[in-house]
């Protein structure tokens, strides 16, 4: 009896253990314990190992870990502030120089950052090949947009900036004519732009292949077909002196006439591009060598079909032929000007610019014009520069429509009086309209005669001004080539994405913390026994 007692005032007061009484006592303790009732639950949670020391600090640091954990992988992962690289690029064509601003991200300079236009300034005047006569004039036309590039690139900047010119077709001809004068023109340039904040990478004239296979590089660039291994976009050119096709061909490796061959290895992609550049056959050109075949008898009049009917100026042999172009093929006694004047008549026209194309000379399996070989066309192909701003005006950038429906378009527009035309294009200067009628003939003469588009393959041709905001043409090709901005391997990418890294991190560290949790329930297991115990 007296032991079943003590078991039952134990749990009621603790503090007896300490000090047990006498047996005889216990009987009068029992009304005092059952007054005072158990250990409050503070003193319980005093035994509680949770709150031991070792249980705390394992806890506390625990925690501390796992929240160090994530913040260290947020912020090391963020995204930072986009900062910028700039380069700069002078396009010194035949009839105009343009410059070009090009953006991308700091810090992906390596291989990874995409490049893209940023600020385009057309300069006031004709190309540097026109002041060859006075060649300070050259580097003077050029500041104007110079400063626009001091407004749009930031100042801090400036320095690190590379600042490039390319002349193309126009300072080639100046150079095959007179090429002290060639010297002088880009002496001048070089003057005026080495007094620029920039970093200028000096300006040197671009092969016709050089300017075809820099077309063929931003075209693709810019479509995102070369970082994607996707099939690639052939280029075609047309300026005021110079045309360019390129393309990648199946049948082409390079064997039948190699000088039309350059071989990129970009993303990792082994291309071997066919690339052609005709001199003389830009829209500007072309149309001397026209006039030059209708005047080799040195006639006073000339009625040609290119023009509308009722078109009337006079022009001087010595402006027709001040070209390398046509220059050995002046007429002899020639009187010293011609009337010109327009019939208005496209199927006349066309045969006339077939003139200016030799059809019959090729020494090898097949060939475009001019016994220069070609291989078969391949895939799509944009169609900028000069082909572009000559079938917008005209309305015939769709290439949907049946081919034979773009040449009855053509005539009628032809046909139309030259009075009416202007009346309906008073904003254009008349020496733009004049050219239009046989700049449209000589793209549509050229496409299907001399590259050969068929009326299906025709519709594979997209006339392009700019690709996602970037102008199309060889100038963005020519930069990432000179900064190597393009790797020839593909660039390694890290397995997981920004935010996939972080929600893996954060996982983990949840089951880190579940796992540090089970950890403890040995002191668990502790605790129950002893309540199972007392």
């Amino acid at each position: 009896m007296q032991d079943l007692l003590t078991r039952f005032l134990f749990p009621m007061c603790p503090h007896l253990s300490l000090s047990p009484p006498p047996p005889a006592t216990l009987w009068l303790l029992l009304p005092v314990c059952l007054s005072v009732g158990p250990p409050p639950l503070s003193e319980m949670k005093e035994k509680n190992p949770w709150h031991s020391p070792v249980a705390i600090i394992i806890t506390v640091i625990g925690v501390i870990v796992i929240v160090a954990l994530v913040i260290v992988a947020v912020l090391q992962n963020r995204p930072l502030a986009q900062k910028y690289k700039y380069g700069i690029v002078l396009d010194a064509g035949s009839s105009h120089t343009a410059l070009y601003i090009y953006e991308w991200p700091a810090e992906k300079d390596n291989n990874t950052g995409r490049v893209e236009q940023k600020h385009s300034c057309k300069v006031i005047g004709p190309g540097i090949s026109s002041y060859a006569s006075a060649p300070q004039k050259a580097g003077e036309s050029l500041k104007a947009c110079m400063k626009e590039a001091e407004q749009w690139v930031p100042v801090k900047r400036h320095p690190e900036t590379p600042l490039y010119l390319g002349a193309t077709a126009g300072m080639r001809l100046l150079n095959i004519e007179n090429s002290a004068a060639s010297d002088k023109v880009f002496e001048a340039v070089g003057e005026a732009l080495q007094k620029s904040p920039f970093s200028y990478q000096g300006a040197r004239i671009l092969s016709g292949q050089e300017e075809g296979a820099f077309g063929w590089v931003t075209v693709n660039y810019l479509d995102d077909r070369l970082s994607q291994g996707l099939e690639t976009t052939g280029a075609l050119d047309l300026g005021g002196a110079s045309t360019q096709i390129s393309f990648v061909s199946d049948q082409y490796d390079g064997s039948e006439s190699p000088s039309n061959a350059v071989n990129f290895r970009l993303y990792g992609n082994d291309y071997e591009l066919y690339t052609h550049s005709f001199l003389c056959y830009g829209k500007d050109q072309a149309q001397r060598l026209k006039l030059a075949h209708q005047t080799q008898s040195g006639p006073n009049a000339v009625e040609d079909p290119c023009q509308h009917p009722g078109y009337n100026t006079t022009k001087k042999y010595s402006v027709l032929y001040d070209s390398p172009c046509v220059s050995n093929r002046k007429p002899q006694g020639a009187p010293a000007t011609f009337l010109h004047t327009g019939t208005g008549n496209v199927k006349q026209c066309q045969d006339v610019v077939k003139n200016i194309f030799n059809f019959t000379d090729c020494k090898y399996s097949q060939c475009s014009f001019n016994g220069v070989y070609q291989p078969s066309l391949q895939g799509p192909f944009g169609a900028f520069s000069a082909y572009y701003f000559v079938t917008s005006f005209l309305n015939l950038t769709d290439t949907s429509v049946p081919l034979e429906d773009v040449r009855k378009k053509l005539e009628r527009y032809c046909a139309t009086s030259w009075s009416q035309i202007v009346q309906e294009h008073p904003g254009v200067k008349e020496k733009y309209l004049a050219e239009y009628c046989f700049s449209g003939t000589y793209i549509l003469t050229l496409l299907t005669e001399g590259y050969n588009f068929t009326s299906e393959s025709y519709s594979n041709i997209n006339f392009i001004k700019k690709i996602k905001g970037s102008d199309a043409g060889w100038t963005l090709g020519y930069m990432l080539n000179l900064t190597n901005m393009i790797p020839a391997e593909a660039p390694d990418s890290p397995p997981l994405p920004h935010a996939g890294y972080v929600s893996i991190v954060s996982i983990c560290a949840v089951v880190i913390f579940i796992l540090l949790l089970f950890s403890l329930r040995p002191l668990w297991a502790r605790h129950c026994k002893k309540q199972q115990i007392v």
